[in-house]
């Protein structure tokens, strides 16, 4: 059969603009892929006869993560028993830790950390080398080469592009500064040797935005916090201690000043219910008179325009059998007084409970100055070590996400 020259021109025309297609469209689906690069800092916090806990930190030098997996090679007598803030699985020497739901997403130059208590006999070397997702962890960041671009294939005269008729995406806008107050007792406080209170741990898990006041002071009930040397020894007719004078504490007097205190935007985290169970004066406070004064602080932040979480008691250590369980008053009356005013509560109480039978902390023989227990708490069962205050911070991170209170886009 013939074919016209015409036909041919024609033909090979439409091959060239096809072969063209081809080559845009491969060029347009090549892209660069992300770079892994990161260091790794390994600290043992904690170390006892047969058992240790360490604190792991991954700093991300490469591109942004989405989620994350480090690897590291056990050496001879070591082993893992439990982990939090990431899934932790052994196989023979070989450990894979896994982001957690919330903490998959590191962006390039953030950092991300999780622990773990584990085992240990004749050495506890620290692990010479990690791998995050199939990348050995330098501490270098990652260089790339430059890339050449592919010549544009010439299709001939090009048509200028559309206005769009979209508007643009407009640059978020950064998260304003806040601080975070906090009033509590000792299982709050700040300190640096035993006990060390959750709050102490709590600013490691925000980003820079955020400074944490922390006003929890050992051994107070909700009255004597906040009316300190104010609290008679003496009961009223009603059962509650009476007061000399209704003057505030320094505390109180100095988160509510109007230059330097509480301010729109901020936080405020309540917990008490641990000592205000006594039954001498001056720490104890009926259940009625916990939920009045509760009310009282919640109002007072609230009219400045201060955000405040009531946070149950968090629990001590109690163990029925092989099974922790509650052992603190005024959770119920926690949860009313935040359901009256309007504010979140977090359940401290139930989340601890729940990261003791995590970490399998019962039965135990009542030692806390020694294994997984001892690491966890003080030399009783109420107070923290370093290591369990940490844990007990990250439940409440944890819950604000969970939660969907505001202040966890806040946290790394």
């Amino acid at each position: 059969m013939t074919v016209s020259r015409r036909r041919l021109a024609v033909l090979a025309t439409a091959a060239l603009a096809v072969l063209a297609g081809g080559i845009a469209t491969a060029t347009a689906s090549t892209a660069q892929a992300a770079t892994t690069a990161c260091r790794v800092d390994y600290k043992i916090s904690s170390q006892w006869a047969g058992g240790f806990g360490a604190d792991v930190t991954i700093t991300n030098l490469g591109d942004a993560l989405t989620g994350w997996t480090l690897g590291w090679t056990l050496a001879a007598g070591q082993g893992i028993t439990q982990a939090w803030n990431a899934g932790v699985t052994v196989s023979g020497t070989a450990v894979t830790a896994t982001n957690a739901s919330y903490n998959g997403a590191v962006a390039s130059g953030a950092g991300v950390s999780f622990g773990f208590n584990g085992t240990w006999s004749g050495s506890n070397p620290v692990p010479a080398t990690f791998v995050l997702n199939g990348t050995t962890c330098t501490g270098a960041a990652a260089t790339t080469s430059p890339q050449t671009p592919s010549p544009t294939p010439c299709t001939g005269p090009s048509t200028p592009p559309a206005t769009p008729t979209t508007s643009p995406t407009p640059t978020p806008t950064a998260n304003p500064k806040i601080k975070i107050w906090m009033a509590g007792d000792s299982t709050m406080m700040n300190a640096s040797t035993c006990p060390i209170g959750w709050g102490s741990q709590f600013a490691p898990y925000f980003t820079t935005d955020v400074t944490v006041q922390n006003s929890a002071v050992g051994g107070r009930s909700v009255q004597t916090w906040l009316y300190e040397g104010n609290v008679t020894t003496t009961k009223n007719a009603a059962g509650e201690c009476t007061l000399s004078s209704t003057a505030y504490s320094t505390r109180w007097t100095a988160m509510l000043d109007a230059t330097t205190g509480l301010k729109a935007g901020d936080y405020l985290f309540i917990q008490f219910g641990i000592n205000d169970g006594d039954t001498a004066c001056p720490r104890h406070v009926g259940t009625a008179r916990f939920q009045e004064l509760l009310g009282v602080m919640t109002t007072a932040a609230k009219a400045r325009g201060a955000k405040p979480v009531l946070v149950t008691p968090v629990a001590a250590i109690t163990c029925s059998g092989s099974t922790a369980v509650g052992n603190r008053g005024f959770v119920t009356e926690t949860k009313n007084a935040a359901t009256a005013a309007g504010v979140p509560v977090i359940d401290l109480h139930a989340r601890s409970v729940a990261l003791y039978n995590q970490l399998k902390l019962c039965p135990n023989n009542g030692d806390y100055t020694q294994g997984a227990v001892g690491a966890f708490f003080c030399a009783d069962h109420t107070h923290f070590e370093a290591a369990g205050a940490q844990q007990i911070a990250g439940l409440i991170a944890t819950a604000l996400r969970e939660q969907g209170i505001a202040l966890a886009a806040y946290l790394k």
